[in-house]
């Protein structure tokens, strides 16, 4: 009879079968503020169905399978032929697959689309982020589009179906498709304006071969690209097939897939353009920044969707763990200081869903007004919220203890994933110097958002007083690029205070306002006043899973 060490005990059990949607109250709550009545229960039922599937098992395994075996890159084929394709594991085409038929690129075409386009990001990147990059390109690609209302017609259809089709052939012959993009160079990062590449007229009409490199290629396995190259008439953005209509490959040489921190189980590539690559021209030339700009603006928003949705896996898995964990003879959830943690990164989440979920009902509203604060709130929430991930995801970890360090918790995983965010569509400095464009060039912006934050003007002394200082500082010119940083900070923690203010239960208001706007707090997660209901705030961040 074999002997026996030990029995397991005191071990949380998985959190898996769980409706990742339903258990998250900041989202269903924001749902139902933003989507019309007559649809409320439809949409309802759309997230349920995604929540139910991101919190499966099947899922979960999926997404592991999927950073396990990352995607190979394939040049030639056996005998020698230049195919330049992109292989990955069957997980990833399950997960993308899912979410395309979900509709997570079809926000353009439908009531509502962008609040629930943005929920359900929301819910089912927790189950694995990486393929968000595909789906948030996909997306975006539709309004630069629109630039060409030939282009438009044709590839919108694609671009917003719920038919995955992987196969590369000619967009005619495809159900659905998925667009990349490919604007940076070795030489300019973010500063596009320093890139080389070069597109030269043919004799047919909005038509162009183009000769370059792009060191960042999101998406290459996709069947369409948006690139910037420089026409005769300046600066153009292009959208470059991979598959030409006779059948043909496009000349999109990917020389190699980068080897990224995290986000491992997406390609990112660098490509070159041969001379005899073949493009059309979106818009007009010269008008290639503006027009691409259309599609940078709708990924940054999905660059702050996926950070809360980082923050809401990772609070989701502390809590869990907490809920079920014992030390020194009391639940870990039970013990002040532990209480204290969790209820801090939990108001961090939920400001960053609620701040997600109000920028897409701006999307959706498409007025004057609505376009206005948008230009403002979104790089300030860009700026912040994929800011905060790193260090909430770091922190939720830690509530695991060694547990957490070990890869099967699955937060290795989401703290590797969390720094993408800011990088990605340009990293904290081109946020922060964005807002101060707007600001100099657009004072309408500013005119929308104070109208925004000032709705919850006289609720909250801490708010009102966190309002004032923001009017002083953007009063004050003076050194204020080397100061973009603090400012943007300050606009953001006061949107999302007004936010909350307005919408969240008293206990969560009242301790985000204490902490970051009264300055009741101090630099590190868990350092809450401890007079706040910290329980209540607890309480409502754990996913409730019937254990």
């Amino acid at each position: 009879m074999a002997a026996t060490t030990h029995t397991v005990t005191n071990q949380p059990p998985s959190l898996v079968g769980y409706n990742v949607f339903a258990t998250d109250p900041a989202l269903t709550e924001g749902i139902a503020r933003h989507v019309g009545a007559a649809r409320l229960d439809e949409v309802r039922a759309e997230l349920d169905t995604l929540g139910r599937a991101a919190g499966s098992a099947q899922a979960r395994q999926w997404g592991e399978q999927a950073n396990a075996h990352p995607p190979v890159l394939h040049t030639h084929d056996r005998y020698g032929h230049r195919i330049d394709e992109v292989e990955f594991h069957p997980a990833w085409h399950r997960l993308l697959g899912h979410a395309v038929t979900a509709g997570l690129t079809g926000a353009w075409t439908r009531p509502d689309g962008h609040v629930r386009r943005t929920a359900g990001f929301l819910v089912w990147t927790q189950a694995e982020a990486g393929h968000g990059c595909p789906l948030s390109m996909t997306h975006a690609a539709v309004p630069a589009l629109r630039a060409e209302p030939e282009l438009a017609a044709e590839w919108e259809p694609l671009l917003t179906s719920r038919i995955y089709d992987r196969e590369l052939r000619p967009a005619a012959g495809k159900g659905g498709a998925l667009a990349g993009m490919a604007m940076t160079e070795k030489q300019g990062g973010s500063d596009v304006r320093s890139l080389t590449t070069r597109a030269e007229p043919l004799a047919a009409p909005g038509e162009y071969l183009l000769t370059g490199h792009k060191w960042f290629c999101s998406a290459p396995m996709s069947d369409a690209f948006l690139v910037l190259a420089r026409a005769p008439g300046g600066l153009t953005c292009f959208l470059l097939p991979r598959v030409l209509p006779d059948g043909s490959r496009n000349a999109l040489r990917i020389q190699r897939l980068k080897d990224k921190l995290g986000n491992r189980s997406n390609a990112s590539a660098e490509v070159e353009f041969d001379g005899g690559t073949w493009a059309r021209r979106v818009g007009e030339e010269g008008r290639g920044v503006a027009t691409i700009l259309e599609m940078v603006a709708a990924t940054r928003l999905d660059c702050v969707t996926a950070s809360a949705a980082l923050m809401r896996q990772a609070v989701a898995q502390a809590t869990h763990h907490t809920a079920h964990r014992e030390a020194f003879g009391r639940r870990l959830t039970d013990q002040p200081l532990m209480r204290n943690v969790l209820a801090d990164l939990a108001l961090e989440s939920e400001a960053a869903t609620t701040l997600a979920l109000r920028l897409a009902a701006a999307y959706d509203g498409g007025t004057e007004q609505d376009r206005h604060f948008l230009r403002l709130a979104v790089p300030a929430a860009k700026y912040w919220v994929t800011k905060r991930c790193t260090p909430l995801v770091a922190e939720a970890l830690e509530c695991l203890g060694g547990n957490g360090y070990v890869e099967e918790s699955g937060l290795p995983l989401l703290l590797r994933e969390a720094p993408v965010n800011s990088i990605w569509e340009g990293a904290g400095n081109v946020q922060a110097l964005d807002v101060l464009r707007a600001l100099r060039r657009e004072p309408e912006a500013l005119n929308a958002f104070l109208t925004e934050i000032g709705a919850a003007r006289g609720a909250d002394h801490r708010l009102d007083r966190a309002i004032r200082a923001m009017l002083t500082e953007l009063a004050d010119l003076e050194g204020i690029e080397a100061r973009a940083r603090r400012l943007v900070e300050r606009m953001a923690t006061v949107l999302q205070g007004s936010l909350l203010v307005r919408h969240a239960p008293p206990e969560v208001a009242d301790a985000f306002c204490a902490s970051r706007l009264g300055g009741d707090a101090g630099a590190a997660f868990g350092t809450l006043p401890h007079t706040l209901d910290l329980a209540a705030v607890v309480a409502r961040a754990r996913p409730e899973t019937g254990g």
